[in-house]
């Protein structure tokens, strides 16, 4: 299988190992999902699990993630990034396989 790939940009690694020094279980990874639901379909969703059958863990800036092959599909391409400034809104995922967004920007189609 072609294993698809996501970038995390350095303020995402960093803002991801912070939360991660702070989980009360250091054998879960960050995982990276697509989910049914916000204003245009899908939504992204990103938590702290345990790797389960089917996942892939894929590792790219400095940080191990799982997430599983549907999302991957949808996700494939995409980059992950956290944006912290005066307006930040936090995690951001730039996906180049989404049709439309919300202007969230936490949906797409």
């Amino acid at each position: 299988m072609d294993v698809g790939m996501i970038s995390i940009t350095e303020s995402a690694a960093s803002r991801i190992a912070a939360l991660h020094d702070n989980e009360n279980d250091p054998d879960k990874m960050l995982r990276i999902f697509v989910d049914a639901g916000g204003c245009s379909g899908l939504e992204y969703g990103m938590g702290f699990d345990q790797a389960k059958e089917g996942d892939q863990v894929l590792r790219n800036g400095g940080v191990s993630f799982i997430i599983d092959e549907t999302s991957l599909a949808h996700l494939d391409g995409s980059v992950v990034d956290f944006d912290d400034g005066l307006h930040g809104k936090g995690f951001e995922i730039t996906n180049p396989n989404a049709k439309t967004t919300c202007g969230c920007g936490r949906s797409f189609s």
